[in-house]
């Protein structure tokens, strides 16, 4: 990290805004390298990452730490970490993102465009699909393994002190998601960014992620999940991430259910900000579809920008994508300059969301979606149904205990031909006879077929997808699901590349 956090000399002074090379750099994905750096000082493809073992240690530091599915409701450890570390999260502004659904998609969209505006971003969104450094992306890069060693060996020596504390007092030690967040405020410090897009674990008042200060408040879609952890109805869910708004900030929200909308109204009115609705100050006026993706017109708070092409299929990443607008407005200009045209097209034309109705696959095709709710689920069924015009869909299903299997079965259910269940490396997976009863119930014995092996599940949807002309398999109902799938079909070249 920059010497203004630690008293040392780490590297280039934090006013270098061009330092991407070495431990302040963001590098490729984890294997990729190369023997000449772009013109950001990156890596290219072909040479190994000789420290691929140490982000590896990394990650099995932060595993060695209660899981993310088990977050302590608390502030007080991750404040006291960063206050220690000089409040990293305070080193440049934060646009901080919660909700239940879109929460990532939308990060990413707004993230593209302010890099298309010509800032240095971080993104920090959760979880990941293959590897650590994905949650960590600066100026759209997930962050190379030596800068992810480097900022966690800067950051170690005051979480072992602050779990001291802790220890000392009764509590838990950090958590895997309390120190990964301190991490990822370290490392955009350290590289150091104009902007971070910070994407909520988990609620909003107790994340670790809301010791930071967020100058725009967005909150997607808010629906029924992690029921146990944020409240039994709407209404306590979103009283919940309502506590991301901060004094005078400025809040964006998109469409909410009505008991959503007034605890968000009133966390507005109550700390002085500003409050942007979807469909009354800023609106998606068309989504149209076009081949890869979506022709999308908007309504922002300050502008209006028409066909603009968004390389994401349905039309909820329309929305997201409205969303997306409002808020970069909001931060550009507080809600009164349009972003100019070709820094919207540019951003909408960059913007990616893995997992999120991805191609793995060709001939037949596969695709994995990240959907593990019903509300994720029906927006999956109806981009299906809008976007493909598949004879035949054989869905690989496998979901993560204290989810609603029946709301998201029943969502799929309209356009899935057969199901295939099975189980993902998880330990929080459902066992696959228990999941395949319920999915039964709902689909009929003669559409459900059972392959507790993913391997196994695989080879069996893909030659059930092959059977028909315009067959294809969807991976859904569990985020680990879907990022094995997408490592196992890079690595078999399901898409024709060469392995």
């Amino acid at each position: 990290m920059s010497d203004s956090f630690f008293g040392g000399d780490f590297g280039p002074p934090a006013d270098d805004p061009d330092d991407t090379d070495g431990r302040n750099g963001a590098g490729g994905e984890a294997g990729d390298g190369g023997d000449q750096p772009d013109e950001f000082g990156r890596v290219g493809l072909d040479a190994p990452d000789e420290f691929l073992e140490q982000g590896d240690a990394v990650y099995a530091a932060l595993l060695a730490r209660l899981g993310e599915a088990s977050p302590e409701p608390r502030l007080s450890a991750t404040r006291r970490v960063v206050e220690l570390l000089g409040d990293p999260q305070r080193s440049y502004p934060v646009i901080h993102i919660t909700g239940t659904n879109g929460k990532t998609s939308t990060s990413r969209i707004v993230e593209s465009i302010l890099r298309a505006h010509g800032l240095r971003t971080g993104l920090f969104t959760s979880p990941h699909l293959e590897r650590l450094n994905e949650r960590m992306m600066i100026d759209g890069v997930p962050i190379s393994n030596e800068a992810l060693a480097a900022n966690w060996s800067d950051i170690e020596p005051f979480l072992e002190l602050v779990d001291a504390e802790l220890e000392a007092a009764g509590e838990a030690r950090l958590t895997f998601f309390e120190a990964l967040s301190v991490l990822a405020f370290a490392s955009f410090a350290d590289a150091p960014v104009d902007v971070a897009v910070i994407e909520v674990g988990m609620g909003g008042e107790w994340d670790s992620t809301n010791v930071a200060d967020g100058q725009v408040a967005v909150i997607t879609p808010i629906s029924l999940d992690h029921t146990a952890r944020l409240g039994n109805t709407v209404a306590e869910i979103a009283r919940t991430k309502s506590g991301i708004v901060k004094p005078a900030s400025q809040v964006v929200t998109a469409q909410q259910p009505a008991e959503a909308l007034t605890e968000l109204a009133r966390a507005a009115e109550l700390t002085e900000s500003t409050f942007a609705v979807e469909g009354e100050a800023f609106r998606l006026l068309e989504s149209k579809v076009a081949v890869g993706g979506q022709l999308v017109s908007v309504q922002g708070l300050a502008g209006t920008y028409r066909d603009i092409f968004l390389p994401l299929y349905g039309a909820h990443q329309g929305h997201n994508a409205a969303v997306a607008v409002a808020a970069v407005e909001s931060f550009l200009g507080g809600g009164t300059q349009a972003i100019a045209d070709d820094v919207i097209t540019e951003g909408f034309a960059t913007a990616t969301s893995p997992g999120r109705l991805q191609l793995v696959g060709i001939e037949p095709t596969v695709l994995v979606d990240a959907a593990h709710n019903p509300g994720g689920a029906s927006a999956l069924a109806a981009a299906v149904g809008e976007y493909f015009t598949f004879d035949r869909v054989v869905a690989v299903i496998a979901v993560l205990e204290d989810k609603d299997v029946a709301g998201i079965v029943r969502a799929l259910d309209p356009v899935v031909t057969e199901f295939v269940i099975t189980s993902s490396s998880s330990d929080r997976a459902i066992d696959p006879d228990e999941l395949a009863s319920i999915v039964v119930g709902i689909a009929g014995a003669d559409r459900v077929l059972v392959e507790p092996r993913l391997e196994d599940a695989l080879d069996a949807a893909r030659e059930s997808a092959s059977g028909s002309e315009k067959g294809a398999v969807l991976v859904t109902g569990s985020i680990t699901l879907v990022g094995e799938v997408i490592t196992r079909a890079a690595a078999e070249g399901w898409k024709g590349e060469e392995k």
